[in-house]
């Protein structure tokens, strides 16, 4: 039984939820021979002042590209203009 957990801010509409969830799980049957009915995702939504990188709340930071690679890879909001 695989289990995902994926961990982001807030801020994704139920139908970009539900497209992550078939890629990853695509992704999980493709890569690592999962089964999808064995297969649990996990969205686990963190707000951004109980997210710190660097010493910093994410409620202080001042943009995305704070973050590792610019925001690609990182936890983001649309509100700030993340993806």
């Amino acid at each position: 039984m695989p289990v995902v957990i994926i961990e982001m801010y807030p801020g994704r509409t139920p139908e970009q939820k539900r497209a992550l969830v078939k890629a990853v799980t695509e992704a999980m049957v493709e890569h690592a021979g999962a089964r999808p009915d064995h297969l649990h995702v996990i969205l686990h939504e963190v707000a951004p002042e109980n997210w710190a990188l660097a010493g910093r709340l994410g409620t202080e930071r001042d943009s995305v590209s704070d973050l590792p690679g610019g925001g690609g890879n990182a936890p983001s909001t649309q509100e700030e203009g993340g993806g």
